[in-house]
């Protein structure tokens, strides 16, 4: 089968040559917080005029060249607007990515955190041209910034291309089967075991709702099961959503809802994202990713407003809209997952648009009744630039969910509360595990940002990752 999918070679291709070994020679960035910075009057006469010919300040994010050397540039300056840029704009240096003519680059400046630094001007690089039938990019390499780890910065980068590239192709080369050669390649490359339930077998090993949301659909459904590491270490166990289009099934979508709906398979791609970076960094965790994939489509056979289904645990749901169907195939995986007892069973997924009313698209909201593990997540995405934002489990709206005819309905009925109640549904299936936390995941970047181009992005990966390594001792 021929897809245009990205592989994780194609990825290593791309930045293989973009990240240089420190101590390599390259045009200098010169970070600027204000007019009175030192760094400006550190500049040559020369340059100090051209700075003030050209009217240039240091608000956060202007980028502007310094004329000179062989190639008509001697260096660039960056500002940053004030000295806290950082714990503001983390990855502030992928601004330069558009900015920069083709060349050698290196940090002339002392940095918060040189490992982001480094990741937010190749983050910023990123482009998804698969479609793009000449391709005009020009090679723009960093020297890596003391401090930073190069084997770190590559693979956060890695999984971020790798995230991005699975959101951004579209359906019609990315369906069910083309996400597990996805999960394929990513257990072969780095050792680990997957397993796959596929179509009529979802029946027979008791996966109801996955398969009847994905029965409609001539690409059938699936479960990837992919696992990695020792068995005696931490069970970390995440749940992707990976409806791969969502036509919205007979409740369809209007066409302006649908136009984006190859994303909604976001929560999949972001949760091998994450495990990319657990598996190439060798974190200590027993990792287990749980994908149930399918296409929420329409023909004769599609499931109806008004079913009753019986879940994997026996729970029956009225359905009270086909187009709230990720809720379903999660709520199977989630069980399958819970009946281990894993420390960590979390949930990630495009599931809802009251996450984007209440929050907007750049800020997942964080469920999760821990305490501890909420206040560890929401300081490692703030600490990477990867940020969350709690939300509560409000038990009261849980009778919202209630169906006169079945154990419970999975949507309730009016607008409010949306998030709330889709993750309240989610949690009725989380039985032994110790932690759970759900992240409602736009995985799209609607309008340009510094290292975030517009278009898919795996929100929560490095979150987690962070998380994980700082649980673990591995900071």
């Amino acid at each position: 089968m021929t897809t245009k999918i990205a592989t994780l070679e194609t990825i290593a291709a791309a930045l293989d040559d973009r990240l240089l070994d420190a101590g390599a020679g390259g045009l200098p960035i010169r970070l600027i917080a204000s007019e009175d910075d030192p760094a400006l009057e550190a500049l040559s006469e020369a340059e100090r005029s051209w700075v003030e010919a050209q009217g240039w300040k240091p608000k956060e994010g202007s980028v502007l060249l310094l004329p000179g050397g062989v190639r008509g540039v001697s260096g660039v300056l960056l500002g940053t607007g004030d000295a806290d840029w950082a714990s503001r704009t983390p990855l502030l240096t992928g601004v330069l990515a558009g900015a920069l003519p083709e060349g050698d680059y290196t940090f002339a400046s002392p940095l918060p955190d040189p490992g982001l630094a480094a990741l937010g001007f190749l983050a910023g690089l990123y482009r998804f041209t698969r479609y793009k039938t000449c391709d005009e990019g020009k090679t723009k390499r960093l020297v890596l910034p003391e401090g930073a780890n190069k084997e770190e910065v590559l693979a956060l980068a890695a999984a971020l291309y790798f995230g991005r590239d699975l959101i951004n192709t579209p359906a019609n080369d990315l369906g069910p089967a083309e996400l597990e050669t996805a999960a394929r390649e990513l257990a072969n490359a780095y050792g680990g075991s997957i397993k796959v339930i596929e179509g009529s077998s979802l029946l027979s090993d008791n996966f109801p709702m996955i398969h009847a949301v994905g029965r409609a659909s001539d690409r059938a459904p699936r479960l990837i099961d992919l696992r990695f590491g020792s068995e005696h270490a931490p069970k970390v166990t995440i749940v992707g959503k990976g409806i791969c289009f969502d036509t919205g099934g007979l409740d369809i979508k209007p066409s302006s809802a649908m136009g984006l709906m190859k994303k909604d398979m976001g929560g999949a791609a972001t949760a091998l994202a994450f495990a990319l970076l657990a598996m190439r960094t060798k974190l200590p965790i027993r990792l287990r990713v749980l994908i149930p994939a399918a296409e929420n489509s329409i023909s004769g056979n599609a499931f109806r407003p008004g079913d009753v289904l019986t879940s994997r645990n026996g729970m029956t749901v009225e359905i009270g809209n086909t187009d709230a169907e990720g809720r379903l195939v999660l709520a199977d995986a989630i069980s399958f997952a819970d009946e281990e007892a894993p420390d960590y069973l979390i949930t990630i997924a495009t599931l809802t648009g009251a996450a984007r009313v209440a929050l907007g698209p750049d800020l997942p909201p964080l469920y999760t009744d821990d305490d501890g593990f909420a206040a560890g997540l929401l300081s490692s995405g703030s600490a990477v630039g990867d940020p969350l934002w709690r939300m509560p489990f409000w038990a009261p709206y849980d009778k919202m969910l209630k169906s006169s005819i079945a154990d419970v309905n999975h949507i309730a009925e009016g607008s409010f509360a949306g998030s709330v109640i889709a993750a309240l549904f989610l949690k009725r299936f989380v039985k032994q595990a110790k932690r759970f936390a759900h992240l409602d995941i736009f995985a799209w970047v609607p309008r340009e940002q510094p290292g975030r181009p517009q278009g898919g992005e795996p929100q929560g990966a490095r979150a987690l990752f962070h998380f994980f390594r700082q649980e673990l001792g591995r900071a």
